[in-house]
């Protein structure tokens, strides 16, 4: 792999999705969509990250959805603020504007953490646990976020062990749509993209830019006496597009980004062990895939083929020279049945096949797996589902999931979920050694899961209230942890994590919203003692204004509780932001933002600092 291989693949998605945008041009317009800022309830929000596209009152299961709407609305500009919006979901980052950032759902580690763009793994296979760094998400391109909490193994096999992030990008719009955004912002940073698409009868096309830039802040903390600036420029170019031939369509995504990012220097003895110094990053991303939907029997029988890849680039410089480089790329072939007997009975199976390729290093995983959703009663969902992996190097590994909806009426639906996970080691775990030993361990074995959760979502008769609440409690076994005295990896006992999730809105009048969660996390190892980076308390509240008029806005405060990090601890912290915006019309809107209004000062990774008081405004357009 190299980066001829890198660019062949890159032009090959390239080169369908531009041929596609070009027949789509001149098709005419299909269907009419739903208005985007038109109320959803929950038994119409689909959960596609369920595999069975249920509702999200069918799941059974604890997940969040977050909408474009929602993301605008509370102006978030990458993904790691939006998904830390979610009850149970904490991020840490190691500085702003490209500093590594790890989301843990429910306290689990970042690698334990599933995360898919388009149905398209994208964890970073050349990482040391192949975890995903969600840094360089940017929000333009995202319709919605879907967060699937608890161990998901059954669904999307190994690193689904505390959960999955689904990201779905933006479809076209009926018709010929164009649309530009740009802004600016303290510390002078640039954020802007613009956008063309299209839908009609025989296909679509989307074709996205996005880049931004910033001088940034001194990711080491200023408070620390560091004042060097770390810079920031990303650009992503994204494209999807598809063509129906009669009920079968042909459809392709991509997503490429590039970015640069300034860092700090390990500093020993500073807190954190970090300070100013003349570290930079440059990273490569893509992912894409290529799908046939193919149904049969009237639309009964929906067959679904796949052919997805994602690879990272990464290379690290110290003082201008380089110090660090590592590429990772997966290949993943799927093929999923999705058959619907009657009101009462759906079957959904399939197999899949993942290669990962780390340098020289290669592995692969085949997997079969089955789900059944019964509906006994019109208000009674059953799901059950069994998953065999068989990997290459550590053998075959069966999980299963059960969950059970019951909607007690219009307003009440109880739920529960059960399920197992599985986290086989990463090429790097597997083949890497140091401090004085003669070679990888060869004993390292699969980190195991198991675990529930039960829960209650109500909604008053007039829509005004919602609420609910879910308790959950996984364990994990055979931790991996590299431990200096081998110089490599080994597995520890495990570790335990429960806790409860609340969440409620209620919509003061038409125009008012005010919304709220809360997570209490208590997350220790075999030996009782508290993980780090996870916080037993956290949580929002939101105030969300939106007018039948031209303006909008919503006040976020965002709580986060003292948690333990290597080296010290990190005090709590509440930050309140401010968004608002302005239509002119129905083309044009502007749109300004307030970040930490009360200048407070916190971590989120000991010894790297967070923006003060700081802001931005700017202009969408739409056509």
């Amino acid at each position: 792999m190299g980066e001829e291989h890198f660019g062949n693949n890159i032009m090959f998605y390239k080169t369908l999705l531009l041929g596609t945008a070009l027949a789509s041009v001149g098709l005419t317009s299909a269907q009419a969509q739903i208005l985007s800022n038109q109320t959803v309830s929950d038994d119409e929000i689909i959960v596609t990250s369920t595999r069975l596209n249920q509702t999200a009152r069918e799941t059974g299961t604890s997940v969040s959805v977050i909408t474009q709407d929602e993301i605008e609305l509370l102006g978030f500009d990458f993904a790691v603020d939006a998904v830390a919006s979610a009850p149970g979901v904490t991020v840490n980052q190691n500085g702003p504007f490209g500093g590594q950032a790890a989301v843990r759902i429910r306290g689990a580690a970042s690698e334990q953490t599933l995360v898919l763009i388009d149905g398209v793994a994208v964890n970073d296979t050349a990482s040391p646990g192949g975890g995903f760094d969600f840094s360089r998400v940017d929000t333009a391109n995202i319709e919605r976020i879907e967060i699937l909490k608890g161990a998901q193994s059954t669904l999307w096999g190994s690193d689904a062990i505390g959960g999955v992030v689904s990201i779905t990008t933006k479809t076209p719009e009926d018709g010929i749509s164009l649309s530009a955004f740009g802004e600016l912002g303290s510390y002078d940073t640039f954020r802007g993209g613009a956008s063309v698409g299209g839908a009609g009868e025989k296909g679509d096309f989307r074709l996205a830019l996005s880049n931004i830039q910033s001088e940034g802040i001194s990711k080491a903390d200023s408070a620390n006496g560091n004042d060097e600036r770390d810079g920031y420029d990303s650009t992503t170019i994204s494209g999807r597009g598809g063509f129906n031939f009669g009920t079968a369509r042909l459809s392709a995504t991509a997503l490429y980004t590039v970015a640069d990012t300034d860092f700090d220097s390990f500093v020993f003895g500073n807190q954190g062990n970090v300070g100013d110094g003349d570290d930079r990053a440059e990273t490569e991303e893509f992912s894409g895939n290529v799908s046939l939907n193919l149904p049969l029997l009237d639309g009964r029988f929906e067959n679904l083929f796949l052919l997805g890849y994602s690879e990272i680039d990464r290379q690290s410089f110290a003082g201008g020279a380089p110090s660090f480089g590592a590429e990772g790329e997966r290949n993943i072939y799927r093929y999923q049945g999705t058959f619907n007997l009657n009101d009462q009975n759906t079957f959904a199976f399939g197999a899949e096949r993942e290669e990962t390729e780390v340098g020289e290093d290669e592995t692969s995983i085949d997997s079969l797996f089955g789900l059944y959703e019964f509906k006994p009663i019109q208000n009674l969902t059953l799901t059950v589902g069994i998953r065999l992996d068989d990997h290459e190097t550590f053998g075959s590994e069966t999980t299963g999931r059960a969950a059970i909806a019951y909607d007690v009426n219009e307003l009440l639906t109880l739920r529960g979920s059960w399920g197992q996970g599985f986290k086989a080691p990463s090429i790097f775990q597997t083949t890497f050694f140091c401090c004085g030993a003669t070679g990888p361990n060869l004993d390292l074995l699969p980190e195991e899961s198991d675990g529930f959760d039960i829960g209650f979502d109500y909604r008053s008769a007039d829509g005004r209230v919602e609420f609910g609440g879910s308790y959950f409690d996984q364990t994990v076994d055979n931790l991996i942890n590299f431990a200096f005295a081998i110089g490599g990896y080994n597995n520890i006992p495990g570790a335990e994590r429960s806790g409860v999730e609340l969440y409620g809105s209620y919509r003061l009048v038409d125009w008012l919203t005010v919304a709220a969660n809360y997570a209490y996390i208590d997350a220790v190892d075999n030996a009782g003692d508290t993980l780090i980076r996870v916080p037993k308390n956290s949580g929002d509240v939101s105030l969300r204004f939106t007018p039948n008029g031209p303006f909008s806005g919503a006040v976020l405060v965002r709580y986060n509780g003292e948690e333990l990090d290597g080296g010290g601890t990190i005090d709590d912290w509440t930050r309140v932001d401010l968004n608002a915006a302005y239509e002119f019309s129905d083309n044009v809107e502007i749109y300004g933002r307030i970040e930490n209004v009360l200048d407070t000062e916190y971590q989120q990774v000991l010894g790297y600092g967070t923006p003060g008081r700081s802001g931005s405004i700017g202009v969408r357009l739409r056509y």
